[in-house]
């Protein structure tokens, strides 16, 4: 398996919760970890100092020439770029029948269009650089799971699981395209009933934690390309049925 020592792999949403998680398991694997935040800057430089005083990367990945611009920065600053976790997201609870269309487009922008834009200019930036790369993208049980009041965030989640499969074909052989699907993953929300409800629900009997979910990502990134296409659920058995 390819180690990651000394590799450029950009973590978006890297300076809170599953993105931090991540960023540290990164940064424990020897991989140089390229931290992009959108509006967490004191959070995000806690964990640059955490990994070892890692880059710094701000964009609103709502814009695409936001992200063109920050994929830009990162081939200037770094000459190449081995990987990208696509992690930030969005989520909301809205009633199906109340979701506005601005409402669906907050979620969207960040959780399936700025994941495909995100794939789209590392691809270019890998390539560029030799060709050789992996792209690993966090979708959720949402994508799998009836969640009625966040109609929305299912259908972006679904959206990540398809485009996986679909960029996967297109990069192949050199690029790898995975993507990792997170059962009930608390952080601040731990204590909230309804949380609480779904861990209780779940076969393993607890909740996952944000390192569960960075060894499933460490995984895709260190596998043979031969392992594309592929999405892992990190549930607990959530989505058994």
């Amino acid at each position: 398996m390819p180690e990651l020592n000394g590799k450029a792999i950009l973590v978006t949403g890297a300076a809170r919760r599953i993105g931090r998680a991540i960023a540290l398991r990164l940064h424990q694997e020897g991989a140089r970890v390229l931290i992009h935040y959108g509006t967490s800057e004191h959070e995000a430089r806690k964990v640059s100092l955490e990994c070892g005083g890692a880059p710094l990367y701000q964009a609103g990945l709502e814009s695409v020439d936001a992200i063109r611009a920050m994929f830009a920065e990162i081939e200037a600053r770094e000459g190449a770029l081995y990987g990208v976790v696509n992690n930030a997201a969005r989520f909301t609870r809205v009633p199906p029948l109340e979701i506005t269309e601005e409402q669906w487009d907050f979620i969207h922008s960040v959780n399936l269009k700025a994941a495909f834009f995100c794939a789209q200019q590392a691809a270019l930036l890998m390539r560029r650089g030799g060709g050789e790369g992996r792209i690993v993208n966090i979708s959720s049980m949402g994508a799998f799971l009836a969640w009625p009041e966040h109609i929305h965030y299912c259908a972006s989640k679904a959206g990540v699981v398809q485009m996986t499969r679909a960029l996967a074909k297109a990069l192949a052989p050199d690029i790898s395209v995975n993507s990792v699907a997170p059962g009930v993953i608390p952080f601040e929300e731990a204590e909230d009933p309804r949380i609480a409800a779904m861990a209780a629900a779940t076969p393993a009997g607890r909740p996952g934690t944000g390192a569960e979910i960075a060894e499933a990502v460490i995984y895709f990134l260190k596998a043979t390309a031969f392992v594309t296409g592929q999405v892992l659920q990190v549930d607990g058995g959530l989505g058994l049925k």
